[in-house]
């Protein structure tokens, strides 16, 4: 019985890897003798008479054989005990041809040969071998873009072990999708083995990288709520253009693509179209292969509504009227099935506070397809008794398990809630303190009534350096460091480093949070910082400095605390002989040091709320300041809201902005009055505006100040992956109120209005957003310092 199985060594037929598609398989080459399940030769002796042959399957299959002695020959590393027990045959006894088939077969599957020869010689069965070489080195030819380190990463194959051509073959696939998930489907992976000495061999993958791969251009078949251009804005995948060099998600990732068919889908569930789907992604590659065009077809369905929003209970110790008034959603909104995981949540955070437990939440829901809408039900009834055993958390190399634990609402020996756990993994997720692939599940524990949370995760690099710069019209060119580390000593704390430089000002701060303090939802702050600064409208400089420790903790789903106590002090200084008299008496006043107690309140539905299309934010802050020299209280309000509108296509943004200082002990001074730039209201220069020396022309701030912006962004009709837009807007304020004037002849101190009127070009680029503002003052008054262009940018690299 023989035969030959001898691969290509010097794998020059075998073609090469394309992308993740092609692939070549290692040709295999018999001889003329093949051993089959359906023809085993046996040569044996026979009562001292010639040999003979049995070529019948049937007659082979049935007879057995037995062997004096087993020889085996031609290897050099593996042991002869090793062949036999792969082939199961032993002196003396007793085998059928199958088995010995059989046996061969498990020679072959080894691996560890490139042929294999199984021959019966009188009462001796010879097993003749030729082993694989060993792999003495392997090496990567023409790889850029992955080095060495991270291909040899990838591969099954290793020095010193055999040489496997099915797993060379795996091998090649492995590189392509390695550079196919660079967007890189056009790279070749060529293996070849060159042989050495002592039946070794060098093992050399020559690659072709090939360019990437870039999406051409992007269309979806089938929308008709929502248009290409608002869909486009959704997907992670974006269109090669102009900036096509610099724009890294205009390369075609096939995991991107997988994403973006559930963030459509995500985008049209939450927004009604409870039947949505998507159909198929076409991708169509170029003839080289270096470009691609991706149609994505799409079945909408129809906009549904909530119908009758009701609750009901199965429990007779629980009265549904009691939570109805957790039901946040009414009749006539737009269904969403975020929507009713909100409810659902509020109601088990109720039934806890209520002091249920085992209690199960179940939506149930009607649809009405004559009127497009969703009647959802909220029902209580008893759920399982099962509880949390224990927690486990494995891949945390840096993290404390605490850190991990801390996201989750429940802890060993609380009841198990599903709904909470998948929660906790969103939670551990957003920490970013691991990549994407976390893992939680739930498995039976030590009795069907108890189960075990696995976790799995794994780390990444929380620490950044990173360097940036900025300019604007009023400030001019500023440059700016820090270091970041959103995961200090495994804690979970972060800590942040900055400094930055501008023609106006320096200024140099520290942070520093941790989130979970003393255990409990509750984030401990402390936060330091020194400001030097040159305004460009004054004749003095000022420096100030800062230490705020601070408590902040939420209070509703949506509103969260902060309290807080400040030290601060501040200095007029460098004042020149031409300033106004106010400057100078307040500069004569040297550095003020004062300390209080403070708090901000916040609301934000913004991100969380349940219209995605709309949202606003809140915040009230007010700090009680005191010391030898000065006593005020500061009071600052700031309001905003923004709302789709024409699918969503244009966006509008309403913001209200106000600040007073109201001074029991002392004045106020510039070093602590406000002043509007254009990043308070636009159309200004910085200090243009309020209380000013009508002699010598200086800004001197004012106590109070209130504005109201008002703003529309929409499309200018270019390709979405410009990121150009186009926006008008309305600003409307005043600045006012001074404590003393040291007898300067003060302009404007009464609260004036003024009013701004202009056009903007929003521009996102790969080094930070642009904004062009063209404006005109539609009310002024005859000193104020208006200008008509600003621009901004701002970036970090």
């Amino acid at each position: 019985m023989t035969t030959n199985h001898n691969p290509d060594t010097d794998f020059g037929n075998l073609g090469c890897i394309h992308g993740v598609v092609a692939m070549t398989e290692f040709s295999r080459r018999t001889s003329a003798g093949v051993l089959t399940a359906a023809r085993l030769m046996v040569s044996a002796a026979a009562l001292g008479a010639g040999a003979f042959v049995l070529t019948v399957p049937s007659v082979i299959e049935a007879q057995s054989y037995s062997f004096n002695s087993v020889s085996v020959e031609g290897n050099q590393r593996i042991e002869t005990a090793t062949i036999l027990s792969y082939l199961g045959v032993a002196r003396g006894q007793s085998i059928s041809a199958g088995e010995l088939n059989a046996g061969y077969r498990r020679l072959e599957e080894s691996g560890l040969f490139e042929s294999i020869n199984v021959e019966p010689r009188g009462n001796t069965l010879v097993v003749t071998v030729v082993e694989y070489p060993t792999v003495n080195r392997i090496s990567f030819e023409g790889n850029r873009r992955l080095d060495d380190d991270e291909l040899q990463a990838i591969i099954e194959s290793q020095p010193r072990r055999v040489l496997n051509p099915a797993s060379v073959t795996r091998d090649a696939q492995l590189i392509a999708e390695g550079y196919s998930q660079q967007g890189r489907i056009a790279a070749r992976v060529q293996p070849r083995i060159i042989k050495r000495s002592d039946n070794r061999v060098d093992l050399v993958f020559e690659i072709f990288e090939g360019d990437v791969t870039e999406i051409e251009r992007i269309s979806i078949v089938g929308n008709k709520a929502y248009s290409d251009r608002r869909l486009k804005r959704v997907l992670e995948t974006k269109q090669a253009g102009l900036l096509r060099r610099l724009i890294r998600r205009d390369t075609y990732i096939e995991d991107r693509v997988a994403f973006d068919r559930q963030v459509l889908t995500d985008f049209y569930n939450s927004r009604g179209y409870v039947d949505f789907r998507v159909t198929g992604v076409t991708p169509q590659v170029t003839r080289e292969r270096d470009g691609v065009f991706l149609q994505f077809n799409v079945e909408e369905g129809q906009q549904f509504r909530f119908g009758n929003v009701t609750i009901s209970s199965e429990l007779s110790n629980v009265d549904p009227d009691d939570y109805a008034a957790a039901l946040n959603v009414k009749a006539g909104e737009i269904y969403s099935p975020t929507a009713v995981e909100t409810v659902i949540a509020r109601l088990e955070r109720l039934t806890i506070k209520n002091q249920l437990q085992f209690v199960r939440i179940e939506p149930r829901i009607t649809r009405n397809d004559r009127d497009l809408t969703l009647d959802v039900e909220w029902v209580l009834s008893r759920g399982e008794r099962i509880f949390v055993e224990r927690i486990d958390i494995e891949g945390n190399t840096t993290t404390l398990d605490r850190v991990v634990r801390n996201q989750f609402k429940v802890v060993e020996g609380d009841p198990f809630n599903p709904r909470e756990i998948r929660q906790a993994a969103e939670r551990i997720r957003a920490l970013g303190f691991f990549e994407d692939n976390v893992e939680v599940n739930a498995r039976e524990g030590s009795s069907p009534d108890q189960v075990i949370i696995d976790v799995d995760v794994t780390e990444q690099p929380t620490g950044a350096i990173s360097f940036g710069a900025n300019y604007s019209t009023s400030d001019g060119v500023g440059l700016v460091g820090s270091f970041s580390e959103r995961n200090f000593l495994g804690r979970g704390q972060s800590l942040r480093i900055s400094v930055g430089n501008s023609d106006s000002s320096s200024n140099y701060g520290v942070s520093f949070v941790e989130p979970n303090f003393l255990g409990r939802d509750l984030a401990f702050g402390l936060t330091a910082n020194y400001v030097e600064s040159t305004p460009t409208y004054a004749e003095y400089d000022t420096r100030s400095g800062l230490f705020e420790p601070s408590l902040t903790f939420p209070v509703s789903e949506h509103g969260n605390l902060q309290v807080r106590a400040k030290a601060a002090q501040t200095d007029i200084y460098n004042v020149d002989d031409s300033a106004s008299t106010v400057v100078k008496n307040e500069g004569e006043e040297g550095a003020l040091t004062a300390g209080g107690l403070g708090y901000t309140y916040s609301f934000d539905n913004r991100r969380s709320g349940l219209n995605p299309a709309a949202g606003y934010y809140f915040a009230i802050s007010q700090d009680f300041m005191g010391g030898a020299d000065e006593q005020y209280m500061e009071t600052t309000v700031r309001a905003q809201a923004f709302k789709a509108i024409m699918n969503e296509e244009v966006e509008l943004r309403a913001t209200f902005e106000a600040g007073n200082l109201a001074f029991a002990q002392g004045t106020s001074r510039v070093a602590n009055r406000y002043f509007m730039g254009s990043r308070v209201m636009r159309g200004f220069e910085g200090g243009g505006i309020g209380p000013r020396d009508a002699d010598t022309g200086d800004a001197l701030g004012g106590n109070s100040f209130a504005v109201a912006r008002f703003e529309a962004e929409f499309p200018l009709g270019l390709p979405e992956e410009y990121g150009i837009s186009g926006g008008v807007f309305y600003d409307v304020g005043s600045l006012w109120g001074l404590d003393k004037t040291y007898g300067a002849n003060i302009l404007y101190q009464d609260a004036s209005i003024r009013q701004v009127a202009g056009v903007s070009i929003f521009w996102t680029t790969p080094i930070g957003p642009l904004r062009f503002n063209w404006t005109e003052a539609l009310e002024s008054r005859a000193e104020d310092k208006p200008r008509g262009f600003e621009f901004t940018i701002s970036a970090e690299f």
